[in-house]
């Protein structure tokens, strides 16, 4: 289904909420839930050049903001080595960053496409495909969103301005900063999403040219834009994957609601992670837990 004809009835209206994010102090042997962050590839500007393996300070104030504990995960690494990751973390995180390689899709090859790196689609897919499959809790933004859907399946628009005739302008990379809210966003009434941001319609930033064309069968869309470009899913009984096609984390200074998609993945990585503690009563520092009010 494309995001043309995907839709849905029964949007509420719009209400404001504070959302307050609680921290519960335990005991000292806690620990807090380790939240795995995949990369992006840098080459450097030095003679010879080298690769560095990087991550956006946002992402790593968001989740320490809730109590996580981010873990980078670097490119380059094996199959094998990446499930023993999965198997260490509570939670994953995939960020925005460049294009996906459209051999993954079935997709074609524009001249506005950029930013590939063939280890980093390769690391991803199969970091999503996993995490849905061994109920990892997720969260995905923009790039990541688009990985989490062509990993279950789906397919993209290789440039919504040209492939979208209705659509409204979502790249606004480098033309304004990245907190500028570009257009607004309906959520599902019965979605996750509506419960954690706290209302039916929210406005967003939008730093993308790629999104979602065809849907995975795994997952919902919850989230859309005005010309009904698919902005938001999730994986219905799993518990925590949520995807966004905008940053959050750049938006948390002016909308603290949006701290709390970090929170609910934090807070269920929690919950994960103490089905593997040992029995000696350790529980967890500064889990997460959110209130409206």
């Amino acid at each position: 289904m494309s995001s043309t004809s995907c839709h849905y009835a029964g949007i509420l209206p719009a209400f404001t909420t504070s959302h307050t994010i609680i921290f519960a102090e335990e005991n000292s042997m806690s620990i807090k839930p380790l939240i795995g962050c995949t990369t992006y590839r840098k080459t450097s500007e030095q003679s010879p050049p080298i690769d560095l393996f990087g991550l956006m300070p946002s992402y790593i104030d968001a989740i320490t903001a809730v109590g996580g504990l981010p873990v980078m995960i670097p490119l380059g690494l094996t199959e094998r080595d990446l499930s023993a990751i999965l198997n260490r973390i509570d939670g994953l995180l995939l960020p925005g960053g460049g294009d996906i390689e459209p051999q993954y899709y079935g997709g074609h090859m524009l001249e506005t496409m950029y930013g590939f790196d063939e280890d980093r689609d390769r690391v991803e897919l199969y970091m999503a495909r996993q995490a849905v499959t061994q109920r990892k809790p997720l969260l995905t933004i923009c790039r990541g969103t688009q990985v989490l859907n062509v990993a279950l399946g789906g397919t993209l628009w290789e440039d919504v301005k040209m492939m979208m005739p209705q659509a409204i302008t979502h790249d606004y990379n480098r033309i304004q900063p990245r907190n500028f809210l570009a257009h607004s966003v309906d959520l599902h009434p019965d979605s996750l999403l509506h419960r954690q941001i706290g209302r039916a319609q929210t406005r967003v930033n939008s730093l993308h040219h790629q999104g979602i064309n065809r849907l995975a069968a795994e997952l919902h869309a919850v989230a859309l834009a005005p010309d009904g470009l698919i902005e938001g899913v999730e994986v219905p009984g799993h518990p925590y994957a949520v995807g966004v096609q905008w940053h959050p984390e750049n938006l948390i200074a002016d909308d603290p609601a949006m701290l709390t998609l970090f929170a609910g993945l934090v807070n269920a990585a929690a919950g994960s992670a103490s089905a593997l503690t040992n029995g000696n009563g350790a529980g967890r520092a500064h889990t997460p837990v959110m209130s409206s009010g």
